[in-house]
This record gives C-alpha cells, sequence and structure tokens, in this order.
C-alpha cells in the first residue's frame, strides 16, 4: 500500500491558513493515519476545518484543532455560570448516564437558561446532551441545536400488502441501492434542483455562499453513523382522528438524516463566532450563545432554518423518487424535525407565559396533537406518536432510543455473528451498517416508550424489514464515546 502523502498546497486548497496549523496537520496525519489514503485523510482533514471545536478534545486529532480555533482574548471577562440552575425536569432518569445529567445541569446555569428537559434517550454530547430540552430567553445556542442541523424523520405510508417486503425482497432490495446515496462527504455526480437551492440567503449570508454548489450535489443524499431508509411494515390497531388511517397492515418507508455537508458548516461557523462572543469556563465553551438581536444571531437564526428546510427537501426527494419507483403515492406522511430551535410560546413559567427559543437537540417535537416518529434500531420498532403538549417536557419527547453503548465500545465487545443472528431473528435484511449501529448498542426503546408516556401516544408501529445505512467504517471523530453523526 502506498505511503500517505500530503501537500501543503492541497490543505490551502480546502481552506487551510498559512501557518503551523499546516505542517502540524500534515505530520499528524502523515504519522497517524499512514494507511489511509489522500482522499481519507482530506476527507478528515475538510471535517476538522469544518468544525474543530469538536476535535479539540481528541487525543491525536486535537493538536490539529487547536490551532484553527480563534484563541480567547486575555482581556476579555468570563461569563459565570449561576451558582443555582433554572429547574428541569428528567424523564427515563434510571436510563439516562451520569454525564448526560451533568451536562444539563451545566446547560441550566447558563444566564440566558429558563427551563430545561431532559428526555429518556439521553446520553452525553457537545454542548446540550442529546436528548436535551433547553428553553433560553431570546438567545440561540449552535450546539444546543447541533451539528447536524435539521436532522430528522420522515415516513411514507403506502397501500401495498407488506407480505410483498418477503415475496419480493430482491425489488425491494433494489429499489434502495438505486434511490439512495450514503456516506460522509458523498455527493451525487449531477447536481439536484429543489426551491431550496434558490434562497436568497445563499447571497445573502457570507458562510453560505460557498455552499450551494455542494448543497445542490449532496440532495437527496444521507450521511453515515446512524442515519438510515429502510422499508418496514406500518402497523396501525386502530384508527387515531389525527393520523387518519384504518386499522391494518401498510408498507411504510421511514427515512432519519440531516442537512449534510450545508448544516455542519454553518453549526462550526457561529459556533466559532458564539465562543469569540462568550467567553465561558472551559467546561461550559460548547454552550456558548447568541444574542437574537444581534447580526450574528440573526443570521444564524436565518441560516439554520434554510438548513432545516434543505434538510427537509432531501427526505422529500429521498421520498419521490421511491414512491416513483413504485409507482404509488403515499396515502399519508408523517416527519419531523429532531435537532433544531423554535420560538414558542411556553407556558408552566412563573409570571406567566413567555415567548422563548426552545432547543431540542436530538429531541421530538411533542405539542398537543403533533404527529412525529420515534425510531428503535434496526431491527427494534419505531413508534408514530402523537404529542400531548405536556409543559413539563417543553412539549418535547425522546428522538430515539438513544445509545447504551459508544461507537468504539460496541466495535469492540459486539461480533459479527452477533449482529446477524439479531438480524436473522427479526427477518431484518442489512444493507451496508456496521457494528457500531447494532442494536445492541441501543437502550430498550419499550423501556424509553414507558418512560414518556405522559409525554405522548402512540397511534402507530413501524417494524424495519429492508435497512440501507452507510457501509463505510465509522470515522475516526465519530467512534469518540458520546458522538453520534447526528449530532
Amino acid at each position: 500500500m502506498a505511503k500517505l502523502k500530503l501537500r501543503g498546497k492541497d490543505l490551502r486548497n480546502i481552506g487551510y491558513p498559512e501557518g503551523p496549523v499546516i505542517s502540524i496537520a500534515m505530520n499528524i496525519m502523515q504519522r497517524e493515519y499512514k494507511h489511509s489514503t489522500n482522499e481519507e485523510a482530506m476527507d478528515i482533514l475538510q471535517n476538522i476545518l469544518k468544525a474543530p471545536v469538536e476535535y479539540e478534545n481528541d487525543a491525536v486529532l486535537g493538536l490539529i484543532a487547536q490551532q484553527l480555533i480563534p484563541k480567547e482574548e486575555t482581556e476579555g471577562t468570563v461569563i459565570e455560570l449561576n451558582k443555582t440552575g433554572v429547574s428541569f425536569n428528567t424523564f427515563g432518569s434510571q436510563f439516562i448516564e451520569k454525564g448526560a445529567m451533568d451536562q444539563m445541569s451545566q446547560a441550566s446555569r447558563l444566564p440566558i437558561a429558563v427551563s430545561g428537559a431532559l428526555m429518556p434517550d439521553a446520553h452525553s454530547g457537545y454542548g446540550l446532551p442529546i436528548g436535551g430540552v433547553l428553553a433560553t430567553s431570546n438567545a440561540v445556542i449552535p450546539y444546543g441545536v447541533g451539528v447536524d442541523i435539521g436532522c430528522r424523520m420522515c415516513l411514507s405510508v403506502f397501500d401495498i400488502d407488506p407480505k410483498k417486503l418477503v415475496q419480493r425482497e430482491h425489488y425491494f432490495t433494489s429499489v434502495l441501492n438505486d434511490n439512495t446515496l450514503f456516506g460522509s462527504g458523498q455527493q451525487f455526480l449531477k447536481p439536484g434542483s429543489h426551491e431550496v437551492l434558490d434562497s436568497k440567503l445563499f447571497d445573502e449570508i457570507g458562510v453560505l455562499k460557498q455552499l450551494q454548489h455542494k448543497a445542490s450535489k449532496q440532495l437527496g443524499s444521507s450521511g453515515s453513523g446512524n442515519h438510515f431508509v429502510e422499508f418496514g411494515i406500518v402497523e396501525i390497531k386502530e384508527r387515531d382522528e389525527v393520523l387518519n388511517l384504518e386499522a391494518g397492515n401498510y408498507l411504510g418507508l421511514l427515512s432519519h438524516s440531516g442537512s449534510r455537508g450545508l448544516g455542519a458548516t454553518v453549526a462550526g461557523h457561529f459556533t466559532k463566532i458564539a465562543k469569540e462572543k462568550r467567553l465561558l469556563p472551559k467546561e461550559a465553551a460548547n454552550l456558548a450563545w447568541l444574542d437574537m438581536n444581534e447580526e450574528e444571531g440573526i443570521e444564524y437564526w436565518l441560516a439554520m432554518n434554510l438548513a432545516g428546510d434543505y434538510a427537509a427537501a432531501c427526505h422529500h426527494v429521498i421520498h419521490a423518487k421511491i414512491a416513483k419507483e413504485l409507482g404509488r403515492s403515499p396515502i399519508r406522511i408523517v416527519e419531523n424535525h429532531h435537532n433544531f430551535a423554535w420560538k414558542e410560546i411556553v407556558h408552566g413559567l412563573e409570571g406567566g407565559p413567555q415567548e422563548l427559543i426552545v432547543h431540542r437537540k436530538g429531541a421530538t417535537p411533542a405539542g398537543k396533537d403533533v404527529l412525529g416518529i420515534i425510531p428503535g434500531s434496526m431491527t427494534a420498532p419505531g413508534f408514530i406518536v402523537k404529542g400531548k403538549g405536556e409543559v413539563s417536557s417543553l412539549a418535547s419527547a425522546s428522538h430515539g432510543a438513544g445509545r447504551k453503548m459508544s461507537r468504539t465500545a460496541a466495535m469492540n465487545s459486539i461480533t459479527q455473528n452477533a449482529l446477524n443472528e439479531m438480524l436473522a431473528k427479526h427477518g431484518v435484511k442489512l444493507l451496508g451498517g456496521g457494528l457500531d449501529e447494532a442494536p445492541h448498542a441501543y437502550k430498550d426503546i419499550e423501556n424509553v416508550m414507558k418512560a414518556q408516556k405522559n409525554l405522548v401516544d402512540t397511534v402507530g408501529a413501524f417494524y424495519p424489514k429492508i435497512v440501507k445505512m452507510d457501509g463505510t467504517p465509522p470515522k475516526p471523530w465519530m467512534k469518540k464515546d458520546g458522538i453520534q453523526d447526528g449530532e
């Protein structure tokens, strides 16, 4: 195998600034990733450049990231956290690791925090824990939304006998393979077309100007990690007025992914600005915020919403292509974001209702009669839910089962035989995917749903049968404890 060989010119071409960071990056990559291809190494370097704060604590890549993170001004005043935090309710605390609890407690002490909640699938993340919900006063936290802005679910229900998934498994497998694209950094050869790509914001906001073309080539694609597109059985036991589907079994198409490179770049760019403007104690630095009255806060809000619209468009393109292949239109579509921030009137607060910014990082909106989807794993059922508008959870619910193992732990403890046995037991065909996403790495979705029975009603179930995921091994930065591709 040829030895990895990088040139300073290559790094400058992707945006690395002149200075020590180029030689440091080249030395580290050639020493630690000498068996990688140039393409793989450049992919890693591009991801560090987009969001260096993600890697600052990495034992290897952190040395590169630290050169890219702006140095704090020594004369700046550090904003102290409040000694006591605002109250937040925790659901399913017996399933939640201490690290996530500590991160939520820290977020509750921010001067801008008003209320919060922690979902039963929660685990540690950057800034807010995944599964964390935080309502703030006139401020938005980029890492309270997450790197994968607008990561979301979309379910199309078809009036097709789901038995055909077994009878014509090869056909449905081909439909998924022919109409989806997975992988970090992957792009279609030809750019796609959608009204979201015509937004004037691509010309009006600096960071977006360089992203429009790449976004057009990633339109309708999915990322890596826990993202998927799958066929399965939708089971409706009784008719619900909001869902409006008769009792019975249907064929379902379920997808999970976000805003691809567009969202990641927006998140990294504005997190850097937030950390420059708001100097917080080191342990809370990733909770830096932007004020909604300042230019940067307004720009982030606009860019975040564009990334959310783009994520939705990606799902719609995937579902439209597959529906066309099936020759059928869906009889019902259910979808929701779970990495986003909303302006909402929050009730149950001292002094009465207030309009606040509600961050849901890995949490499903669960307002009164609002439909959403909470997936399990590649072998566990997912659920179509209807929100109860519960004030104590800030009208939120979990976004999935939640990980109980990091990617590294999963890959070190789960065997391929164990995964194959689990797939066979549940009659699931897996296309791509790996041990880091094995069902064993996730919490029991049934326990998670029981812990939030006061937050949502279950109005339907989805049982995966043919699952398509990225087939490449997880990147080094994805294998760190607590980190998910969709954070």
